[in-house]
C-alpha cells in the first residue's frame, strides 16, 4: 500500500457541503470516499456543523443514513479532548497577541476550526480542506497536517 493512503484523513465541513450542493463537487467527494474509505475519519465538530445545516427532518435523516451513521458504525468519529479545548484557548490567545485577532468578534466557525486542527493533531490525522486562509493562520501558531482537496494516492 502506498504511503499516501496509509495516512488517516478527515474532511472539513465545507467539502461535504460543496458535495451536497454541486454535482461536480459530489463526484470528487465520492471518488475520495472510494479510495480513502479505510483511512477516513469524521470530526464530531463537522457532524455538528452538518446537522446544524440540515434544513428539514428529511435532510437530517439522509445525512445520518448516508454520512454520519457510516462513521459511527465504524468507530471513526474524532471528538476534541479536554486538552484540545484547553489548547484552543491558548491558540486563540496567541492569535490575539500576534495577529490582533479580536476575540469579541470571533466566529463560532473559526473557534471550531481551531478545535478541528487540534483534534486532527492529537489523532495523527491529516485535515483535507480548501480553507487555506484560516487553517494557515492556525498553523502559524500550532503545527498540524492539512492538505488541499483532493490528495491523490501514490502508486
Amino acid at each position: 500500500m502506498s504511503p499516501a493512503i496509509e495516512r488517516k484523513f478527515l474532511l472539513d465541513t465545507n467539502l461535504f457541503i460543496q458535495g451536497f450542493r454541486n454535482q461536480h463537487a459530489n463526484a470528487s467527494l465520492q471518488r475520495f470516499h472510494q479510495v480513502f474509505a479505510p483511512f477516513e475519519y469524521l470530526s464530531a465538530l463537522v457532524a455538528e456543523e452538518l446537522r446544524a445545516g440540515a434544513r428539514s427532518h428529511s435532510d437530517r435523516r439522509l445525512l445520518d443514513r448516508h454520512v454520519l451513521d457510516l462513521f459511527r458504525r465504524r468507530g471513526r468519529l474524532v471528538t476534541p479532548s479536554a486538552r484540545a479545548w484547553e489548547d484552543s484557548g491558548d491558540v486563540l490567545a496567541e492569535l490575539e497577541r500576534r495577529e490582533g485577532l479580536d476575540l469579541r468578534r470571533l466566529s463560532k466557525a473559526f473557534g471550531n476550526d481551531v478545535l478541528l486542527a487540534l483534534s486532527c493533531r492529537e489523532a495523527g490525522i491529516v485535515l483535507v480542506t480548501d480553507n487555506e486562509r484560516d487553517f494557515g493562520r492556525i498553523a502559524r501558531v500550532v503545527a498540524f497536517d492539512f492538505v488541499k482537496p483532493w490528495p491523490a494516492p501514490s502508486t
